[in-house]
């Protein structure tokens, strides 16, 4: 098949540090190859990429802003019909739904990479016709009844993360944007209940500098915590195989989280709270613990206690084969079959724009 992926303007494809969606991209990218698709990365100049990479932007547009993305997204479509024809387009910007009514008549495939947002949503009953990848089944069942929509979980390379029987650290941890819903100040209040040390590696985003300064800074100075900074890949997968655990007391419901399956992946368990599509992504008792409440994370925390008694080997195992790059490839290569097929019978077409589906 010839793919066209319309990555976002922010960041590089693979981003240098944090970048979800974009790591996600490379992940798929690189997997399409591999099984021999003609695949176009439409992505920023600095991205590495063993698709053809075609760019706007020679560097990323940070912070994220509504015009670079629409320039990013109507130059890529622009392309698509240049250089067509393709078979899909999978695009990771919402823009591109729309934008779409102006292109080419490709099918398209986008990915909901966010948690339900009611401005999206009402956006969304406007765009049926396109396909719609969730990433948990936690998140389609929040979003509106779409026409065409397909769970698929992330996946990434497991060659990229360590894994020892047993953790070379004393230490558990925290990797993530240090805002409130994310829980950083939990997890370092937890961690000095439970008296563990605790290492905490991320950064704070703009709108979450307020709290930042009141909520988290004091307790970034506490003797239990040393705090890192942002990390890159090699860097975080280190600090995920030597640490006892990977504390996620998330306090919103997060539609995936690839820092979870990146710390199963590393043979290292999580500890999270059971919002979002948390039950839906830890194996109880296998790849970590569903934390009830601060309380039970603590007890769960304390030396010698179930933490420690996760098979780590067998929790990386769990994890390669429900969160494999190659199994989420598969999933999408999959799909795109589908829908290929079904457009050779009933060809897309360009609706009014009027109709809504609720």
């Amino acid at each position: 098949m010839r793919i066209a992926l319309i990555s976002t303007p922010y960041l590089a494809v693979p981003p240098r540090l944090y970048g979800g969606t974009e790591l996600v991209v490379y992940e798929l990218a690189e997997g399409l190859v591999r099984l021999g698709h003609d695949v176009e990365l439409f992505g920023t100049g600095d991205s590495r990429t063993s698709a053809q990479l075609r760019y706007l932007y020679d560097r990323g547009q940070w912070p994220p802003e509504t015009l670079a993305d629409l320039n990013h997204v109507s130059w890529a479509l622009q392309q698509v019909g240049e250089r067509g024809p393709f078979d899909i387009i999978h695009a990771h910007s919402a823009v591109a739904l729309a934008c779409a009514r102006l292109g080419p008549a490709v099918p398209m495939v986008y990915t909901l990479h966010h948690a339900r947002d009611e401005q999206l949503s009402a956006f969304y009953r406007y765009l049926q016709e396109p396909y719609y990848v969730a990433i948990s089944e936690d998140q389609r069942r929040r979003e509106i009844g779409l026409r065409h929509v397909h769970v698929i979980h992330h996946g990434l390379d497991p060659a990229r993360y360590l894994c020892t029987p047993r953790p070379l650290g004393n230490y558990v941890c925290f990797v993530g944007r240090y805002a409130e819903v994310k829980g950083p100040h939990t997890a370092i209040d937890v961690a000095r209940r439970a008296g563990v040390r605790i290492r905490m590696a991320g950064e704070v985003h703009v709108p979450d500098v307020a709290w930042a300064e009141a909520e988290l800074r004091p307790r970034l100075a506490q003797s239990h915590v040393i705090d890192v900074g942002p990390v890159g890949s090699a860097v975080k997968a280190r600090l995920l195989a030597h640490a006892r655990a990977l504390l996620a007391p998330i306090e919103w419901n997060e539609p995936f989280g690839l820092i979870l399956i990146e710390a199963m992946l590393s043979g290292c368990p999580v500890v999270a709270f059971g919002m979002g599509s948390v039950p839906e992504l830890v194996d109880d008792g296998l790849t970590g613990y569903v934390a009830t409440s601060a309380d039970h994370m603590v007890e769960l925390l304390r030396p010698g206690g179930a933490v420690d008694r996760i098979d780590r080997v067998a929790c990386r195992a769990r994890a390669v084969e429900r969160f494999s790059a190659e199994r989420m490839v598969a999933d999408h290569v999959a799909l795109y079959q589908r829908i290929v097929g079904a457009s050779v019978s009933s060809p897309p077409h360009r609706g009014s724009g009027s109709r809504m589906v609720a």
